[in-house]
């Protein structure tokens, strides 16, 4: 249930090291800005908003209205802000020792398995409390080292209707949050076969082989760094009750699935959704919109 947390073990002396290793000094202070603010807010619980807004403030200040568009030394200056914003808020130096750092991951992992949402998550889904809880280590692989990076989710079938095809979306030089954050507009996984062809065509194939091994629908997380395809997790995806009709039909017509397994796979609770009045959808496709959003 944790969130997780980019970047751990940086400091200012490791930042100015990859900076002049890599010679992309935007890249290494972006991260560090990044791991501040993550794990401010998902190991010592301060608030999100406070950094973002610092990032606003320094948008504007510069004229820019999208995150990339900060320089190095933009960036330098912001995770100087960060740290004055962390020590006002926790009342001591933003911890700069890696070992000090993850010991504080792990730790929050631990506290988190007993919080509010964790608990009704556990009792909504039938988990045990008996389960306990494991932390992941995983060495980084960067989406946000330029415009031969990115990252993105992607589900193995479409999770509003079952259809079996790639649904998902991918942004360029981006990392962790960055999809699902609203701050940048992604694009569909479609388009990433045009901009990373080799990538594509091997997460293609993943997806087929992470679905024919756990024989059901996946939602994943993957980064692409340097144009090598690095992917992050899979795990049994979300879906509506009209997709989990389908998609457990199609699994036995497939052969992954047996009829019984198939009906286990359903939650009875969803079935009430498709019980009520719904709106045709040719209907729907020959209205004239109100209004637009993403």
């Amino acid at each position: 249930m944790m969130d997780t947390i980019l970047n751990l073990g940086l400091n200012e002396t490791v930042v100015e090291t990859i900076a002049e290793k890599s010679g992309n000094a935007r890249w290494a202070w972006d991260c560090y800005r990044r791991f501040i603010q993550m794990y401010s807010d998902v190991v010592m619980e301060v608030g999100k908003k406070y950094f973002e807004e610092l990032i606003d403030e320094m948008k504007e200040k510069k004229g820019v209205t999208q995150d990339v568009d900060l320089t190095a030394e933009d960036l330098k200056e912001l995770a100087g802000q960060f740290k004055a914003e962390y020590k006002s808020k926790i009342g001591a130096d933003f911890p700069s020792d890696p070992k000090e750092q993850l010991m504080g991951a792990v730790k929050a992992v631990f506290r988190s398995w007993d919080n509010p949402r964790a608990n009704v998550y556990r009792r909504d889904n039938d988990i045990p409390f008996s389960w306990g809880t494991a932390v992941n280590v995983q060495a980084m692989a960067f989406g946000n080292m330029g415009d031969d990076c990115g990252t993105g989710v992607a589900f193995t079938r479409d999770p509003a209707t079952g259809e079996k095809k790639l649904m998902g979306e991918f942004l360029t030089n981006a990392q962790g949050e960055d999809v699902v954050a609203g701050v940048r507009t992604p694009m569909p996984i479609s388009q990433m076969a045009e901009t990373f062809p080799e990538a594509y065509a091997q997460f293609v194939e993943v997806c087929k082989t992470l679905e024919n091994h756990y024989h059901d629908m996946q939602d994943m997380e993957f980064t692409v760094e340097n144009r090598k395809l690095f992917m992050l997790q899979t795990r049994n995806g979300k879906r509506t009750a009209q997709a989990a009709l389908k998609i457990a039909c199609d699994l036995v017509d497939e052969g992954m699935k047996t009829e019984e397994e198939a009906v286990a796979m359903i939650d009875p609770r969803n079935l009430d959704t498709l019980l009520h009045p719904q709106f045709d959808v040719k209907a729907l496709k020959a209205a004239t919109p109100m209004g637009k959003g993403l």
